[in-house]
Formats: C-alpha cells, structure tokens, sequence
C-alpha cells in the first residue's frame, strides 16, 4: 500500500530538516513558476529538487486544497534530518571517532535503522519498542512505562525522539561503549559493517 506521501506526489523521505531549526521544505518536480536547487546528491539515488516559489501560486480549487492539506498533516507525522545536517551534530557532539567508528558508521546507522526519521518508533513482535533515528530498543535501553525495561539509559524513550537528538545520541553512546559496540545493531551488521562508507559524507561540510 501507497504511503501518504506517494499519494501525493512524493515519498515522505523528500521532506528533510534543515539544521537545529528544523525547518521542513518539501521536494518535488519544479512548476513553471518555481526555481528549482540542486541539492547535494544522497548516497542512494539522484539529488533532490528543493523547490522555492518565484511567483505567486495559481488558484486551487477547495478538493485540491484539502487534498493538500491532508498531505501536510501526513508528512509533518515524519521529522526527517538531513544526511548532512545530521553529520553536523554528530560532529558537534563529538562522535566522530568515538570508541573507533567514523561519522559514516553513524550515518549509514541512522540511515538503515529510521531513513533519518527523528520520530520513528517501530514496534517488535516481543512487545518492545524501538525509538528515535538509531532505533533503541524499549526492553533494554529506555523507559516506555509500557513493559518490563532495564533501562540502561536511565532515560524516558520519549525523550529519545526530541528533535535535539542529545539525549539518543547519549544513549547511542552508550550502547556503543559497551560490548559489541555498532554490532548492538543488527542492520548495521548487515549493511554496515566492512563496507566503504566514505561517500555518506559526500557533499558535506562540517565547519
């Protein structure tokens, strides 16, 4: 089944957020009244467009506004980080090296675990909850006041979706000083692990 996004036009992931203000902006194919910027290219496809009017829009008729609008209510249920606004603060917050992995061991994590969806919670068949952009799980590492947890994080797993990412970031720490490091994530294992990382920080700049 179609996601929200795709119904509309796009797929969820276009929507990105910029920096610490997290400003949304959608991505899609330019009108005649739109500029169109290239963005710099993800490591799994063609760039996006991001889209900036130039003029005044046209007239919408009501069904297409509230077509729109729904969109935007589904959308805006995503907060999405860019690849290279999300290099920054990890870079700010000191990961870069930490206990031997590089800033594309936490950006190839982030993007196989949650696409970089800040808010992402999946539930398990176990009744535990994964949350936030690395996935910490409810049973071992986070609070949900849902089920038996051992909370090694000694955090709420709601806080672990903020959209300052300190607290999962210090949480992810965590879990990476500990046994087994990245291998905690069993996605990272697979797409991770062993494989060249470099181009995840193509186009980014850090300064």
């Amino acid at each position: 089944m179609a996601g929200e996004g795709e119904k509309c036009g796009w797929k969820e992931r276009a929507w990105q957020v910029g920096g610490r203000g997290f400003t949304l902006s959608p991505v899609d194919s330019p009108g005649e009244d739109q500029q169109a910027v290239w963005e710099t290219p993800g490591p799994t496809g063609p760039p996006p467009l991001t889209l900036h009017r130039a003029s005044s829009p046209p007239r919408m008729t009501s069904p297409l506004l509230i077509s729109l609008a729904s969109c935007l209510v589904a959308v805006n249920q995503a907060s999405l980080i860019g690849r290279c606004d999300l290099a920054k603060v990890l870079h700010q917050e000191d990961l870069d090296g930490f206990e031997g992995y590089s800033l594309t061991d936490w950006l190839c994590l982030a993007f196989v675990e949650s696409d970089f969806n800040i808010t992402k919670v999946n539930e398990n068949t176990d009744g535990s909850f994964d949350y936030g952009i690395f996935q910490i799980n409810s049973h071992y590492w986070c609070n949900d006041y849902q089920s038996h947890t051992e909370n090694n994080c000694q955090v709420d797993c709601q806080e672990l979706l903020s959209p300052n990412l300190l607290a999962i970031i210090n949480c992810a720490k965590k879990i990476v000083s500990g046994a087994g490091g990245m291998k905690n994530w069993v996605k990272w294992r697979l797409h991770c692990a062993g494989r060249p990382l470099s181009y995840w920080m193509t186009g980014c700049h850090l300064a």
